[in-house]
């Protein structure tokens, strides 16, 4: 089993009601995400295009959080969800300064924190919460070793890209195009 998910730039609004499902989930101090939505801007005026996109931990299969983090706090879990160990955190921050992907913040109990694509969710069945809330419908979330999920079936028939390629961290968040 290897989890990732997909967000649809097509169909992202930009609302963020996957940041405060999230939090509310999570119990997210005020003032923290685990997730955040970008907007960026390509073109010359007058010919801009703006894509939206919710961004969180990208769940690497080569992420360089899990290798520096001197505890082992940082590790792989069941599907490749990459996890922080509360209890043998040291809020060293050194995950947080190796992540390309700026993904982790250190929670005010000292510890680092971030997305864990809801894991606990998915152990009972069900979706993430930023999957389930979502109005649009654009976030996806499913097991790439199954060539029969939506997530496998999505990046074999969608152009899609992965934040910053050249860290070569084999990201599991893809951007549908």
């Amino acid at each position: 089993m290897r989890y990732a998910m997909a967000v649809d730039s097509k169909k992202c609004v930009g609302c963020s009601d996957c940041v405060v499902a999230c939090q509310t989930e999570n119990n997210v101090p005020i003032g923290y995400a685990r997730d955040w939505v970008r907007e960026i801007n390509h073109g010359i005026y007058p010919e801009l295009h703006t894509e939206l996109r919710s961004e969180r931990c990208n769940h690497c299969d080569n992420a360089p959080c899990v290798r520096s983090c001197p505890t082992g706090a940082s590790h792989y879990a069941e599907g490749g969800i990459v996890k922080v160990a509360e209890e043998k955190c040291i809020g060293c921050s050194a995950c947080i300064i190796s992540c390309p992907y700026d993904a982790r913040y250190i929670h005010q109990k000292g510890y680092v924190d971030k997305c864990t694509f809801c894991d606990h969710r998915v152990k009972d069945g069900e979706d993430p919460a930023c999957v389930a809330v979502c109005p649009t419908k654009c976030l996806y979330f499913g097991d790439l070793d199954d060539p029969n999920s939506e997530m496998s079936t999505l990046l074999r028939v969608r152009k899609y890209k992965t934040l910053i390629p050249e860290a070569g961290t084999d990201p599991q968040l893809y951007i549908l195009v």
